[in-house]
């Protein structure tokens, strides 16, 4: 059986028009960023869509911009194919998505703490105070060595990120970051200054690190539907009470992506999806891994290849062309075959029938008018749904079971992992 990790992208990697298409065509992503807009207080459509690249460059913009497009792709992709992955993974900003998607983090939570990572990090330090350079073409030990050579106290250069053998990303003061860069063209490397607005993942974030933390504390963690592996150490988390510790560390620290990228090898991961704008990590992996089938979710052609590997005739399934395996769906069909253990008929023509036919009506007006199936109408019909076991006397620990079953088996998990099964 193949084993499966999903990777999401991190700033970089954003453009004009990322998700668009997934919104056209997705109801679950539509509702992906409209609560998203709603979380973050601005218009992350518009943004995503509309904007121009320098607006959606910006930190502030981009951070929440790629996070909502890495996240509508999962729940689009949950959706079509009710496959759980082996792992997940995220560089820099995307391992806030991984943990997002695995359900550590609630997304309206999430999306304010990445609205705030991205302004915090913009602040650290004011523009052309830092810098970011990819290095192409060196190994490792040269470029930590260069850095070692150049850097002090006053001066900082260092390694953040290992994306891959040979392409590494130095980050730092701007003077230490150009003299180091020049050295490095002189051992042959290709040097390409990155346009960033602060030196992302050295100790020259320590401010933004300290306030973040402040962000994280205020939020709930919750565990994990399947292992994340941190950025810091490239190994899986062991427990929810690490993510405040490992995120804050990571805005400090250099992205060990190679060294996820080899854990995933060894863990006998023979299928990685990039879920988020463009195709970086599956061109990193494509080039680190061997024997890896590598897709991202932001290819059209990939799109195909996914759908013909996990054997999904159309590509284009959406949530409204199989009515009777919806949420809404199931919910009428679990209405009519659970046993009733209520002799009051007053009760029962309260709380059982009246809420049936809502379900009935529901169904019905969705069936007619070819609507796709929203979060709202799921929504409605689970609350109905739950009013009539209730109202049956189903023991509490079958309705839970019940209503668990409806929202696992139709991929909605990280829609309504917060839904009130009990009251």
């Amino acid at each position: 059986m193949s084993k499966i990790s999903l990777v999401f992208p991190g700033q970089g990697s954003q453009y004009v028009g990322m998700g668009h298409y997934l919104y056209n065509n997705y109801q679950v992503a539509r509702d992906t960023f409209k609560e998203a807009c709603e979380a973050a207080k601005i218009d992350i459509c518009k943004v995503c869509f509309e904007g121009n690249q320098n607006e959606l460059t910006r930190t502030e913009f981009a951070q929440p911009a790629i996070f909502v497009c890495s996240v509508a792709a999962f729940r689009v992709f949950e959706y079509k194919y009710g496959i759980e992955p082996s792992y997940a993974a995220g560089h820099s900003l995307g391992e806030i998505s991984a943990l997002t998607c695995s359900g550590a983090i609630k997304f309206y939570d999430a999306v304010k703490i990445v609205f705030k990572r991205g302004k915090l990090m913009r602040d650290a330090h004011a523009q052309g105070y830092g810098a970011m350079a990819a290095v192409i073409g060196l190994n490792k030990d040269i470029v930590e060595a260069e850095c070692q050579a150049v850097s002090s106290s006053s001066n900082v250069v260092a390694v953040s990120n290992y994306n891959g053998r040979n392409q590494i990303v130095i980050s730092g003061h701007s003077d230490a970051v150009r003299k180091v860069g020049s050295r490095l063209e002189g051992f042959g490397a290709r040097v390409v200054p990155l346009q960033v607005s602060a030196p992302f993942h050295s100790v020259l974030m320590s401010p933004a690190a300290y306030k973040f933390k402040e962000e994280l504390n205020k939020y709930s963690y919750h565990s994990f539907r399947w292992p994340v592996i941190s950025n810091v150490t490239g190994l899986p988390y062991d427990h929810k009470d690490e993510i405040v510790d490992k995120l804050v560390r990571q805005i400090t620290s250099p992205v060990q992506w190679t060294t996820v990228m080899d854990y995933l090898d060894k863990a006998g991961v023979d299928i990685l999806i990039e879920l988020g704008p463009k195709e970086v990590l599956k061109k990193l992996a494509l080039e680190h891994m061997k024997g890896i089938k590598a897709y991202s979710y932001d290819n059209k052609d990939d799109l195909a290849k996914i759908d013909e590997h996990f054997n999904l005739k159309s590509a284009d399934k959406s949530m409204n062309m199989d009515l009777k395996s919806s949420v809404v769906g199931r919910c009428l069909a679990l209405a009519v075959c659970t046993k009733n253990r209520n002799n009051d008929s007053n009760e029962y023509k309260e709380g059982v029938v009246k809420a049936y036919k809502r379900i009935q009506e529901l169904y019905n007006r969705l069936e007619e008018d070819k609507r796709d199936v929203t979060y709202e109408h799921m929504l409605e019909a689970l609350n109905m749904l739950k009013t009539i076991l209730i109202s049956k006397r189903v023991p509490l620990d079958k309705r839970v079971e019940y209503l668990k079953k409806i929202i696992t088996e139709t991929c909605t998990y990280n829609m309504f992992r917060d839904f009130d099964m009990v009251n």
